[in-house]
């Protein structure tokens, strides 16, 4: 039970220049830094300009660690979901198919991607729950012999799932088919090693780990896949073989690029360096999600997943059952103390969810709980412990 007293406290200030921090998988909270390096104009076909693309794809292929040069990187204008249809588009032959590993909305969202492109595929479904594990990729990989490609999404931030990605990368290539990795709200701040994972592509988008703003996203991919995908896109516009091969040859991007985005990315790519990288950034992701679920669970919520599938992304929680809880009013109450939340994603119940990731480190997510403790007390809610029926579908779905 949440003791009245504990409510107390004036309201909590607002973050630096009035905004409400982005508890999200992104746009998330970035840093002034970031902001500022959007104030000035670039030409896009301009040398200054071509250099700023190059040193980009150069650092984000680092952050692979690609010492031998099979891989290459290429950004493309849009959104997380343009990227990843470019990949399946460019990479996925007509007569291909693809399994597609889904546990929540992003690996669903993959399977209607390629009902869209007319290719065919096949889905392995795991719900909310539960992540797909390498045997099963065995068992339906030796199963199908047609299926040739295999889509795993590393961070299915509907759940907040952190998906074996090396070990289903283990299953795929022990079996002789090709692994696409669906790396949206995780590269930058989960180790995705081309030396220790076997992917042939991957995807990620500027607005994520990496806490950049949004306006494009960025494939890696061998080399050998790059050359192979010529003529075999669906879209002009998203055909990463000619983005790449005009890249190359030009420097530039083929339609106009978001020139401030990329000055924006590079400058966070270099905070990133400057926090340790992958390993830094992973770090001070983890602890967000530790003191925030930590406190949390003092209030009585409860999170969808067991702590081992607990990724330092976003988080889950059931919405609690007292009957004075709204999610739209806790939501409104969150925000007025400058914490923006994020609705839940889930078929089953009724969820919200609390991103770690963006310019917020421990004590931020502390006063986070604070302020959800005193939103309740203004709710009028002194516990928030989840539906019981919430708890026995859990129990039933991810034994």
């Amino acid at each position: 039970m949440l003791a009245e007293t504990k409510f107390a406290a004036e309201p909590l200030a607002k973050p630096a220049l009035g905004e409400p921090y982005l508890l999200t998988p992104g746009p998330l909270t970035t840093a002034y830094s970031v902001k500022q390096a959007m104030l000035r104009d670039w030409g896009s076909w301009d040398g200054d300009f071509r250099a700023m693309t190059a040193d980009m794809r150069r650092r984000l292929l680092a952050l692979t660690g690609d010492a031998k040069g099979e891989f290459d990187c290429v950004p493309m204008q849009g959104s997380g979901s343009f990227c990843v249809e470019a990949m399946l588009g460019s990479f996925v032959p007509g007569d291909g198919k693809v399994l597609v590993l889904a546990n929540g909305a992003y690996g669903l969202r993959a399977a209607q991607t390629m009902q869209y492109l007319g290719r065919a595929y096949t889905l392995i479904d795991k719900g909310d729950y539960l992540p797909p594990r390498g045997d099963e990729v065995a068992a339906a990989l030796d199963a199908d012999p047609a299926i040739t490609h295999v889509i795993a999404i590393h961070c299915e931030t509907s759940s907040g799932i952190l998906n074996p990605v090396a070990e289903i990368a283990e299953a795929v290539h022990a079996k002789g088919r090709k692994l696409l990795v669906d790396s949206m709200s995780a590269f930058g701040a989960i180790a995705l090693d081309v030396n220790e994972i076997r992917y042939e592509a991957m995807v990620s988008s500027a607005n994520k780990c990496i806490e950049g703003v949004p306006g494009f996203g960025f494939i890696i991919a061998r080399k050998t896949e790059l050359e192979a995908a010529k003529g075999r896109s669906h879209s002009l516009s998203l055909d990463v073989h000619a983005q790449w091969a005009h890249m190359n040859k030009s420097g530039q991007w083929r339609y106009t690029p978001p020139t401030h985005v990329v000055a924006a990315f590079l400058e966070a790519l270099r905070q990133h360096e400057a926090e340790g990288g992958v390993a830094g950034r992973g770090a001070r992701y983890t602890r967000n999600r530790d003191v925030m679920v930590a406190g949390m669970r003092e209030l009585g919520f409860e999170t969808l997943l067991k702590d081992r599938w607990l990724s330092p992304i976003i988080v889950t929680f059931f919405n609690p059952a007292h009957p004075n809880f709204t999610f739209d009013r806790f939501y409104e109450l969150m925000k007025d103390k400058g914490f923006i939340i994020y609705p839940g994603k889930l078929t089953v119940v009724d969820s919200f969810r609390v991103g770690c990731i963006g310019q917020m480190d421990e004590h931020v997510m502390r006063r986070v709980v604070e302020a959800a403790a005193l939103s309740l007390h203004e709710m009028g809610v002194d516990t928030a412990a989840p539906p019981a029926a919430a708890i026995a579908e859990r129990a039933k779905l991810a034994a």
